[in-house]
């Protein structure tokens, strides 16, 4: 797949632009890895061994850059779960990560899918309802943190409203 260039986001301030680009695992691997590790494992204590699977290689990616440096990454698997996203630090609170997600959104729903699903960590399950995903079921504990499932209709019935 290479990559394909999705174009700048425009973020909310006016002073700071982004990019967001869909890669495959070839071409994202390296910087997706770097920035889960930073973000996943430094940050939040979670196993080196689970941030990357055998689902990395079947799943479109996309890569948040601020000029050359990427500072964001997330996951789309064949399925239709929205998993392993993640911003820096320093780049949280921007629209970066809600600019991924929509592209992620834009391509399942490309992709024919007519739902979304995730894993949220139940503290940035706020974010993920002002994109318009619900949740579905309890709290859980996953890689030792709590989540909660959530999913999101692309029908477009829904996208009429």
């Amino acid at each position: 797949m290479g990559f394909v260039l999705y174009g700048l986001v425009q973020p909310h301030s006016p002073a700071m632009s982004f990019r967001i680009e869909l890669h495959d695992w070839q071409s994202a691997g390296r910087l997706a890895l770097e920035i889960r590790m930073e973000v996943f494992v430094a940050e939040q204590g979670v196993p080196a061994e689970l941030e990357h699977d055998e689902w990395d290689e079947r799943a479109d990616h996309v890569l948040a850059f601020e000029g050359e440096r990427a500072v964001g990454t997330a996951r789309l698997l064949p399925d239709g779960r929205i998993g392993r996203m993640a911003v820096r630090r320093d780049w949280r609170g921007r629209g970066i990560g809600g600019g991924m997600l929509e592209r992620l959104i834009e391509r399942a729903r490309a992709r024919g899918l007519v739902s979304v699903f995730l894993h949220a960590q139940t503290h940035a399950a706020p974010f993920y309802r002002s994109h318009g995903f619900v949740e579905c079921g309890e709290p859980f504990i996953e890689a030792g943190l709590p989540h909660i499932a959530m999913r999101r209709d692309l029908s477009p019935e829904r996208n009429a409203r």
